[in-house]
């Protein structure tokens, strides 16, 4: 019976926004400028990141990677959005929410273990700065941040196929903006004990480990910082960790508060929101506080701003 079923379920319905169909209008505008503001702001990262020669540091490497993620999650879910809130119909496929679930976790796993390896970084260059380009060389940046890829997708291919092995007994309508693991949970007429303890369990490998480590390392890093005599030293290297920092709050806290607690404190009332956080807000945040708190980011945009004001003069005797 719950094979006939779940092969019955065609496609889900995304309830989203149905509630606010007299503003769907002002949303999709929003949406749709915060959307392209994320694009804009993240291609510009990883075009300095790549074509700016001063800024082929590992840093600059694990940040580039940052705002391609930034791109790859927010693609997985806001284009759909605004094309249902264009729609009198806001459905998936089944194998359509399928790929939303599996890419969306994919890509926020690789966050979660990125931010920890960026982490890593700043606390070799701030606590052992003499052998940092020992440490973190290039074959190193390499590893770390194919690890951290390949650890967000072999999290997310586990989690996907525990979900949709789950009966779905008739209702196909999702209470949320997009697939996520826990309205298909709420959704499904199964047991899903299972499922929560490896939201639990594989959560502690991939976000509360990192999450642990992350403020040792920062613990460590004020500690050395705290020791440096010179203020224009101490300013510095806090400015440079701040902004990683605020980074690895906002998305650690709601990620953290979305999946790992218990089925019974879940409330699609109270936290269907919190996903904007990390989905819209945090992508749109990361590049604007690295590129305001970051000297070398503004030298380089006044390098690109001057080249293209060259090219644009000669392009008129041309």
């Amino acid at each position: 019976m719950e094979v006939r079923n779940q092969t019955e379920l065609m496609e889900f319905i995304i309830l989203g926004f149905s509630n606010l169909q007299e503003v769907r209008l002002l949303l999709f505008g929003g949406f749709l400028a915060t959307y392209m503001l994320i694009l804009l702001w993240n291609i510009f990262i990883i075009a300095i990141a790549v074509l700016d020669t001063k800024l082929r540091t590992p840093m600059y490497f694990f940040l580039g990677n940052l705002s391609f993620l930034d791109i790859c999650y927010t693609t997985t879910t806001i284009p759909q959005m605004l094309v249902h809130l264009l729609s009198e119909r806001s459905n998936i496929s089944y194998m359509g929410c399928v790929l939303q679930l599996y890419l969306f976790f994919s890509f926020v796993g690789t966050e979660c273990l990125l931010l920890a390896v960026m982490a890593f970084d700043r606390y070799v260059a701030i606590c052992s700065p003499l052998r940092y380009t020992l440490i973190i060389s290039k074959g190193v940046c390499l590893q770390l941040s194919a690890a951290s890829w390949a650890g967000g997708f072999l999290n997310s291919v586990v989690h996907t196929i525990f979900v949709f092995r789950l009966p779905f007994c008739g209702d196909n309508r999702i209470d949320y903006f997009y697939c996520d693991i826990p309205p298909l949970l709420k959704l499904s007429c199964g047991d899903t004990s299972l499922n929560q303890i490896l939201l639990l369990s594989i959560g502690l490998l991939i976000a509360w480990t990192p999450f642990v480590c992350i403020l040792l390392s920062y613990a460590y890093i004020i500690s050395t910082v705290l020791k440096i005599r010179s203020s224009e030293g101490r300013r510095k290297a806090f400015s440079t960790c701040s902004s990683h920092l605020t980074v690895v709050l906002l998305y650690y806290g709601s990620s953290i508060f979305t999946y790992l607690r218990p089925s019974s404190s879940y409330s699609t009332d109270n936290a269907r929101l919190i996903p904007v956080i990390y989905t819209m807000l945090t992508p749109l945040l990361n590049p604007i506080i690295y590129t305001l708190r970051n000297k070398d980011v503004k030298e380089s945009w006044k390098r690109a701003s001057k080249w293209v004001v060259w090219w644009g003069g000669l392009d008129r005797f041309v």
